[in-house]
């Protein structure tokens, strides 16, 4: 399974993450801008201690592989 994460800075100087599960491939980076900076602006999303999101700081696609064995 693959996860697309996108990290921001708080106004705390921290960094609130926001992931999405499968995401369409290939990841289109000028859309996935676009859409952080809607998150900045509109002020929706804040972080567990209700810092706001001030801006962005990188985008990662996460591959998630589990092999299960019989014991």
């Amino acid at each position: 399974m693959k996860t697309l994460e996108l990290q921001f800075t708080t106004s705390e100087n921290k960094t609130a993450r926001i992931s999405i599960e499968d995401p369409i491939e290939p990841v289109d980076t000028n859309k996935v801008k676009a859409a952080m900076e809607e998150i900045i602006a509109s002020n929706v999303f804040v972080s567990s201690t209700g810092s706001a999101y001030t801006e962005i700081k990188g985008v990662r696609l996460i591959e998630n592989n589990v092999t299960e064995y019989t014991v």
